[in-house]
């Protein structure tokens, strides 16, 4: 069929929502955030949305999202991740939404292009008939809110439980975001993201539900932390559970994990969504001892744009 690739109008916001809820169907993505992410991401990371259309009927097929890895400080790292309908796959919008992304990207200087690829033999031919090499390897975990048995928040001396809503400065929190991401295992760090972006990236985005974002203070420092993203119906998402590396072994991410999923069940929440590098053995334990059954995977692969 023939295909046509276009820049995003901010119109397309609900229709590309619902491609990349059915195309990712593990992560929570409304029309508000698409909107958002179009119109406000820091300028640093080059964020820009490609659109795969039918010429004759206009109807959406599917969506590259792109831009630059501006968090690390190794230059030259470019995303390009695809989200296609299952009914178009196999008929040239991946491809055409491809080339179109790598172009953009390598237009921008991107020397290494990394792609979330879903874990599956389709998905995965698709990206290693391209070019592109695997990468690690990251697990879907999904919890009923509305049938699963939750334990009590253990006691907890020394430990103030707040949320961000509590904050009147977030700063404190981004230092141990910060502080938790330099190690945590991942193909790119963490290891450049100055205090606006991340205010432009993370605190300012429309799903941070900041009333159930669960922090644990332990002698006025923000020790561990659990980021709450929402669709604002049936959907929590946990977007970062950290503890500073001085506090590990102590309980502390184990802790705001679960108040933050008692909030958000209090709040109506049906679902909880997370997502783990399949070698972090610690969050992942902490997840299925909280009940979270692995419902997906996916793996980030590369392929060098400079040749």
């Amino acid at each position: 069929m023939s295909i046509a690739v276009r820049p995003f109008r901010a119109a397309d916001a609900p229709a590309v929502a619902e491609v990349l809820c059915t195309a990712a169907p593990h992560h929570l993505v409304t029309a508000e955030l698409i909107g958002w992410q179009a119109s406000a991401a820091p300028a640093a990371e080059r964020y820009a949305l490609l659109l795969a259309e039918d010429p004759e009927t206009g109807a959406l097929l599917g969506v590259a999202r792109t831009g630059l890895l501006f968090e690390s400080a190794e230059p030259g790292l470019g995303f390009l991740n695809l989200g296609v309908l299952p009914r178009y796959r196999g008929r040239g919008a991946g491809g055409a939404l491809l080339a179109a992304a790598e172009e953009r990207l390598a237009g921008l200087g991107v020397v290494t292009a990394y792609a979330k690829v879903a874990d599956d033999p389709v998905a995965v031919g698709f990206a290693e008939r391209r070019g592109y090499r695997p990468g690690r390897r990251a697990l879907h975990l999904r919890l009923d809110l509305s049938t699963a048995t939750l334990p009590a928040l253990p006691a907890s001396p020394g430990v103030d439980l707040v949320t961000a809503a509590d904050l009147t400065d977030p700063y404190p929190l981004y230092e141990a975001d910060c502080a938790a991401a330099a190690d945590e295992p991942g193909d790119v760090g963490m290891d450049e993201l100055a205090f606006t972006d991340w205010l432009a990236t993370y605190w300012e985005r429309p799903d941070l539900d900041r009333r159930l974002t669960t922090l644990a203070v332990v002698d006025g420092v923000v020790a561990a932390f659990s980021v709450a993203l929402t669709d604002g119906r049936d959907g929590y998402q946990s977007g970062m559970t950290g503890t500073r590396p001085e506090h590990r072994g102590a309980g502390l991410g184990r802790l705001v994990k679960l108040a933050a999923l008692h909030a958000a069940r209090r709040a109506g929440f049906r679902y909880a969504l997370t997502t783990n590098d399949a070698g972090n053995e610690a969050m992942l334990a902490i997840n299925r001892r909280l009940g979270y059954q692995q419902v997906g995977a996916e793996r980030r692969y590369l392929r060098d744009l400079s040749g």
